[in-house]
């Protein structure tokens, strides 16, 4: 079994929470999450802090605005540009000072290339994604962006090891030709497997760091996450259907961020017990070792927690962390 970037027992989140203050959804990582801590992300916060806006402030080169309330690309850097620039430096500036003494693995998180592309609108009209060039450039630029923060991370936080989570959830639409145009009428063109992969290899290499890539959605397309050299897959286990690519790709080294706790309390609720038997059930039905599981396997709640209430958020935390614990006891 391959060595993983993350200690054995280890829980994280996804990214995002709820509320609007930085510092103290901050203190609620550090402090659940002690052993793989990440940056929170507060889409509540409105433009430049949703997922789209946010990840386009790492574009290098590239600059996008808010036009209809949507993000188009821009002429030259603006006001909305200005403002994300800020809700990530005040993130920054609170991981650093909460992170400062901290030392181990630590998460960050960006919209992957091809969740941009479809996503954000060329000046013309219609989707990046409609335009094969303009989808090479983001990437490269998205690339150089996220190197920079990463380098900017190592400075702030030395003792840190640093991985980088790509959310992808728009990725199994694109693979499937399903990506609507403006009009709603017809869809853009379908990409090809190693195309994506190719995509999101170019940013897992620029980084230099280990890369988790995240889709909450059916049909994760593993083949296209091994393809593109990430280290670990973060999915919804409540999603999967088909179990034999899962463990076909953990027998390959993959690691596994399990989406183990609802984003939404349960009828019964949650706790530490519910979330590790959910995950060792899983471990029976793919039928690897037991002592495998804490090493190879983060839990995690099932997606990003922005829609639940802030009591519900930490609860689920927590419970991924016991969860993380009683399994590394087995």
């Amino acid at each position: 079994m391959p060595d993983f970037p993350w200690s054995p027992g280890s829980a994280t989140g996804i990214g995002s929470l709820p509320g609007t203050d930085i510092a103290e959804a901050q203190r609620v990582v550090f402090g659940e999450l002690p052993d793989l801590p990440h940056l929170a992300e507060l889409p509540a916060r409105g433009p430049g802090a949703d997922i789209i806006g946010r990840s386009a402030g790492f574009l290098v080169e590239l600059p996008v605005q808010l036009y209809a309330g949507r993000w188009q690309v821009a002429p030259r850097p603006g006001q909305d540009l200005r403002r994300t620039a800020d809700l990530l430096e005040r993130d920054l500036d609170q991981l650093t000072e909460q992170g400062e003494k901290y030392a181990g693995p630590l998460k960050v998180q960006s919209a992957g290339p091809w969740t941009l592309a479809a996503s954000i609108d060329l000046q013309i009209g219609g989707r990046l994604l409609r335009d094969a060039g303009a989808v090479r450039d983001l990437t490269d630029s998205l690339a150089e962006g996220l190197r920079r923060h990463v380098d900017d991370l190592r400075k702030r936080l030395p003792r840190a090891e640093l991985l980088l989570q790509l959310d992808e959830p728009s990725l199994p639409t694109v693979l499937a030709g399903r990506v609507p145009t403006e009009s709603g009428l017809s869809a853009y063109r379908a990409v090809p497997g190693p195309d994506a992969a190719a995509a999101l290899r170019t940013v897992v290499e620029a980084v230099g760091v280990p890369v988790i890539a995240h889709c909450c959605a059916p049909a994760v397309p593993l083949q296209v996450f091994r393809d593109a050299q990430a280290a670990a897959v973060a999915l919804d286990l409540s999603l999967l259907k088909d179990l034999d690519p899962v463990g076909e790709a953990l027998e390959a080294g993959l690691g596994l961020f399990a989406g183990a706790a609802p984003t939404t309390p349960p009828a019964g609720g949650i706790d530490g017990k519910k979330v590790a038997d959910r995950v060792a059930t899983l471990w029976k039905r793919l039928a690897f070792p037991a002592a495998q599981l804490p090493r190879q396997v983060v839990i995690t709640p099932a997606c990003g927690l922005a829609g639940a209430t802030p009591a519900y958020a930490r609860t689920s935390l927590t419970a991924c962390r016991e969860a993380a614990r009683r399994l590394s006891e087995v």
